[in-house]
């Protein structure tokens, strides 16, 4: 409360009274655009001119710049304080997202008004300093090591190739650690052979991170059969290449046949608890 009040008073000081009122969900504001682009017109710019914004990134964001031009059709720089980000929360609220969505909006909404004050579009750089991005804590889903058997040992004939085809894809990143994004860039250029064990070397799409990590120290070499089965000129799982979406679909209908009651995505693979499984940094050690 401290800090809505505080943020009312610093609105109504620095910003000269921006007044907001809602109709049908849509919020007018009565500060006159000043001269040059609208901060929609700003994030529209910078989203679409980013190279480095992956294309389900990029479609988050999207979302995030819909809900900003229907909440706020002329949303302009002078327009972005406190009271506004509290408004548009409310908002997202009103529209039924949980608790963690609407911070997820709140953080792209964040990114464009940090790229608008170092491109001299905003004068004020703490914008989101009393404004508190409010997340709930979740358990992270996993499989035990029961489960994961019970998926390593389904039946191959009774799956179709899309399912089986997922299935290996999702295995091969229970025994590397590697994310979705990674897993479908694979070429043969990242394994090598040394001393006749073979290596998988990439950078990590979503860190920079380069990793180099020995197949034959994890999971008792489970992943190399797997890159053996499907390695191939190009992209290693080239022929499952589906969205994420898809492929999350696909590991619902293989946790069903796997008796499996709890909620299977790509990225569970990265929650595996073997007790034998290495952590990165302990591959980077080995590696070194």
């Amino acid at each position: 409360m401290e800090n809505y009040v505080y943020g009312l008073l610093r609105d109504y000081v620095y910003t000269l009274s921006a007044s907001w009122e809602c109709w049908d969900g849509v919020c007018v504001c009565s500060n006159r655009r000043e001269k040059g682009i609208s901060f929609l017109e700003f994030y529209e710019t910078e989203m679409e001119r980013a190279p480095h914004l992956a294309k389900s990134t990029r479609k988050n964001h999207w979302l995030t710049f819909c809900l900003l031009r229907r909440f706020a059709p002329d949303l302009d720089f002078a327009d972005l304080t406190y009271t506004f980000l509290c408004a548009f929360e409310k908002f997202l609220i009103a529209q039924s997202y949980s608790q963690n969505t609407i911070a997820k909006h709140m953080r792209h909404l964040k990114r464009y008004v940090n790229q608008a004050y170092y491109a001299g579009w905003l004068s004020d750089r703490h914008l989101f300093d009393n404004y508190k991005i409010k997340e709930e804590s979740r358990p992270r889903n996993f499989l035990t090591p029961d489960e994961l058997k019970r998926i390593e040992e389904l039946d191959g004939s009774q799956l179709k190739r899309g399912l089986l085809g997922t299935r290996d894809m999702f295995l091969f990143s229970c025994y590397t650690g590697l994310r979705y994004s990674d897993v479908t860039r694979l070429t043969m250029e990242n394994f090598q052979l040394i001393e006749g064990q073979w290596w998988l070397f990439c950078q990590m799409k979503k860190t920079g991170e380069s990793i180099r990590l020995p197949l034959h120290l994890l999971f008792g070499g489970k992943a190399v059969p797997l890159f053996l089965k499907y390695r191939q000129d190009g992209v290693l799982f080239s022929a499952m290449l589906n969205s994420n979406a898809r492929v999350n679909k696909q590991l619902k209908r293989i946790a069903e046949l796997a008796h499996i009651n709890k909620r299977i995505t790509f990225h569970v693979a990265r929650h595996i608890t073997f007790s034998y499984s290495l952590k990165t940094r302990d591959l980077q050690r080995l590696s070194a």
